[in-house]
């Protein structure tokens, strides 16, 4: 009789820690499914001390050197006006101070850009991210993606660094202008540089073929420069790989703050992003003519990076958030079920935002951590001159 009791008691204890072992299963496939994140430091990283590149475009000496004449060279734009550098200039951390861009018809830097008169060009309608570090993105906490399928551009729509450097290119506020159709507009600028011979000498020297002057070649040499601007050094950084000692006191309870506040949910890995499109009901920009409702009329943006995150200022896809204290209030709002958008729903909030406990008295302590991801060891380098012979840079 005992002897059948305990087989009994066996049988039951079995179920029960089967019954347990299925419920954290449970538990477990349920989060994966939510793919949320948990809050603690395992979902940050540090940045990788090598920058990941195509195998089909390796970086070489000419080639980058090529890609940064042709990033600060106006030759690319429709007006020979612009460059990449205007809207991403290392004076502002490869970003610039203005809420949204002013490409083309426009001259002047950081907050005091403007347009010349006449002006039939409209504003570009999103703020201008930075180019530093780029080449990491795609690198999440999850499901890293190589450097061909790196996600580009608040709204996703380009995977690369080379499939990015040829968009502003195409877009008519940004670079192209009136000068030619949005469909012919590389092709053109291609066209412009088989006729400077010290363009043909250039690219020749970073690429093989007999015509290296090619739509494909100005979009390879362009991303090959682009991952030359990194800046994985901060103290954030140095703390991650075991020098404890990178940050002080407060900035470690800046960090645990960070965590437990819910913020790690979508800035997590080791760009702080995890390159999703979420919608947070962000306020419209009044300047602009039409409403920005994002790529799916959701009003749902890509996760920015944090990385040097002081100095890009003003924030969110349509700047329209000024410093980090502005930004954390929002996210305290949000917290509180206040949208500062009155045509997004709670309803169509992401459901990560229902996670958020922001709350004011801890905002100065997490900008102490937040100032702990910039790095300033980044290159600066600016061409003397550039082989087109217009104005370095654009019309700055």
């Amino acid at each position: 009789m005992k002897r059948h009791k305990r087989i009994l008691l066996g049988i039951a204890g079995l179920a029960f820690g089967t019954s347990v072992v299925l419920s954290c299963q449970s538990e477990r496939q349920e989060r994966l499914s939510r793919r949320e994140p948990p809050d603690d430091i395992s979902v940050l990283e540090a940045l990788p001390l090598r920058v990941p590149e195509p195998t089909d475009n390796p970086g070489t000496p000419a080639k980058i050197e090529l890609g940064r004449m042709l990033f600060y060279d106006p030759i690319l734009s429709g007006g020979r006006d612009v460059a990449c550098a205007t809207c991403h200039h290392p004076d502002f951390g490869y970003a610039e101070f203005l809420p949204v861009s002013i490409g083309v018809n426009g001259e002047g830097t950081g907050s005091k850009r403007h347009f010349r008169e006449p002006n039939t060009i409209p504003l570009v309608k999103r703020n201008s991210q930075s180019v530093l570090n780029a080449a990491f993105n795609g690198l999440t906490h999850e499901n890293p993606v190589g450097a061909d399928q790196a996600p580009m551009f608040w709204d996703l729509r380009a995977s690369s660094l080379e499939k990015q450097a040829l968009e502003p290119i195409k877009a008519f506020e940004e670079m192209r202008g009136h000068t030619y159709a949005k469909e012919v507009a590389p092709d053109s600028v291609v066209a412009r540089l088989r006729r400077i011979g010290e363009y043909r000498r250039l690219f020749g020297q970073a690429f093989a073929g007999p015509e290296p002057v090619t739509v494909p070649n100005l979009a390879r040499a362009l991303a090959a420069y682009e991952r030359t601007l990194v800046a994985n050094n901060s103290r954030f950084d140095q703390f991650m790989r075991g020098d404890k000692s990178a940050l002080s006191q407060t900035e470690q309870e800046g960090l645990a703050l960070f965590l437990k506040s819910g913020c790690s949910k979508c800035h997590n890995g080791p760009m702080l992003s995890d390159f999703k499109l979420h919608t947070l009901g962000v306020a419209d920009y009044a300047a602009l003519p039409e409403f920005d409702a994002g790529p799916d009329n959701r009003y749902a943006f890509r996760t920015p990076t944090l990385r040097n995150l002081s100095r890009t200022a003003p924030y969110m896809h349509n700047g329209t958030l000024p410093d980090l204290p502005k930004v954390l209030m929002f996210y305290e709002d949000l917290s509180g079920t206040t949208i500062a958008n009155p045509r997004v729903q709670a309803e169509q909030l992401d459901p990560l935002t229902k996670h958020l406990r922001v709350q004011f008295r801890d905002i100065n302590t997490i900008i102490e951590f937040l100032n702990t991801l910039n790095d300033d060891s980044f290159d600066r380098t600016i061409p003397k001159r550039v082989p087109s012979g217009l104005r370095v840079g654009g019309n700055l």
